[in-house]
């Protein structure tokens, strides 16, 4: 057992460094690169934000779709929900809210080789839990089905 310890250890540490790195950069697939809460406090109303990154190497998005967690309330106001790219562009998005799922649909294609940022202003989070998980799926260009890219955690900041 202490061998099989001691081997898993070295292993991992003769993994090169930027090999993770290379390998999510080397991606076709759009993949959330980040998220966070402000303020990172106890608040009621607090905004979340994500961070989606479309790679050089993957198809142009033509919409995102985010399943909101149970005990998350968002605002009915459309425009409290915004997505910019990197450089702080707004994105031409049309925004729907039904029940527990947003849709972004792109006016036109997101390119690869983007990031986005999508914010969620006036979330309200409910007492009792202290964790918001997030799923979020894209569509590509011209497809019809939607792809997962992954989740996003939110937890209470004390």
């Amino acid at each position: 057992m202490i061998y099989a310890v001691a081997l898993a250890l070295a292993t991992v540490t003769l993994i090169p460094v930027n090999y993770a790195k290379a390998s999510a950069d080397d991606s076709q697939d759009p993949h959330i690169d980040g998220n966070a809460q402000f303020p990172p406090t106890r608040w009621y109303v607090v905004r979340h934000t994500f961070r989606v990154h479309i790679p050089k190497n993957s198809k142009e998005i033509s919409q995102l779709s985010i399943q909101v967690p149970t005990n998350v309330t968002l605002s009915n106001d459309v425009d409290d929900i915004n997505v910019e790219d990197k450089n702080g562009q707004r994105i031409n998005t049309n925004v729907s809210v039904n029940d527990k799922t947003i849709l972004l649909a792109f006016t036109e294609p997101v390119a690869p080789d983007t990031q986005l940022e999508i914010d969620l202003k006036n979330v309200k989070r409910r007492t009792g839990g202290n964790s918001y998980f997030y799923r979020l799926f894209a569509k590509f260009a011209g497809a019809s089905t939607e792809v997962p890219i992954g989740g996003a955690s939110f937890r209470i900041g004390y």
